[in-house]
């Protein structure tokens, strides 16, 4: 397992990014800093992470020849590692917010950003950026957000969160050729899976619906009051609770 450690740095991702298009690196290396100055989440948002008290790291997975429909299987991979790695440390009440907030006792204690690179050759590169709120205290503005500090009433060791994260991680991505497994995981743990929730659309336009699941390709599979399914994609739709 290969560990980069840095004091500070823009992006985990885009470092690793950029390190696996100069040099060949082996699966599962990952970069890790104390101090991300430009992390970045769903929708294009910033990540803000308290200097030194959380865990943002960033690992390198490349794939030969998956099915393109079959990409979001990456995702619930690593949401249902987080999920796994967070339980063996006694965090409870977790569930995986589509398409792969980590909660717990309905509040958001991890992100997840995933970028993949097709190439030519069937090869897909996929750079996975978690941020996990681990010893911070205090979430100015941020509501829904806590850590395992505030859940727990005490300090965690980040390096054994990190070593227990990247192990459930490469676990659960030798699953890929099993996707009904992981997929029936990930929809165990969906948060407010069946029921009448509250959404927004891009156009600011409120309904309720409710969720019945996910599809292969990623999409929120939603009950309309109209007695109609629709999927929607991670940018047509938020949901409010």
């Amino acid at each position: 397992m290969n560990i980069i450690k840095l004091n500070a740095i823009d992006s985990t991702n885009k470092f690793l990014k950029e390190l696996s298009v100069s040099k060949k690196i082996e699966n599962f290396t990952t970069v890790v800093t104390e101090k991300q100055l430009k992390g970045q989440g769903q929708r294009g948002a910033s990540w803000h992470s308290e200097d030194g008290k959380n865990l943002t790291f960033s690992v390198f997975y490349e794939i030969q020849n998956i099915n393109l429909n079959n990409l979001f299987t990456i995702n619930i991979a690593t949401s249902i590692a987080v999920v796994e790695a967070l339980q063996i440390n006694e965090i409870t009440d977790l569930n995986i917010k589509w398409p792969n907030d980590i909660l717990s006792e309905n509040k958001k204690i991890c992100g997840v950003l995933i970028e993949n690179t097709i190439k030519t050759d069937g090869t897909t590169k996929s750079i996975i950026g978690i941020g996990l709120n681990v010893n911070q205290e205090k979430f100015e503005e941020l509501p829904q957000a806590s850590s395992l500090k505030i859940l727990k009433k005490r300090e965690f060791d980040k390096e054994k969160l990190l070593l227990d994260l990247i192990n459930k991680l490469e676990n659960n991505l030798k699953e890929i050729g099993n996707p009904d497994y992981l997929w029936e995981k990930y929809h165990s743990l969906l948060f407010k899976k069946d029921i009448p929730m509250a959404f927004e659309s891009s156009e600011k336009l409120r309904f309720m619906g409710i969720i019945k699941g996910v599809s292969r390709n990623g999409k929120l599979i939603l009950l309309l009051e109209e007695d109609c399914i629709k999927e929607f994609d991670i940018k047509e739709i938020k949901m409010l609770y």
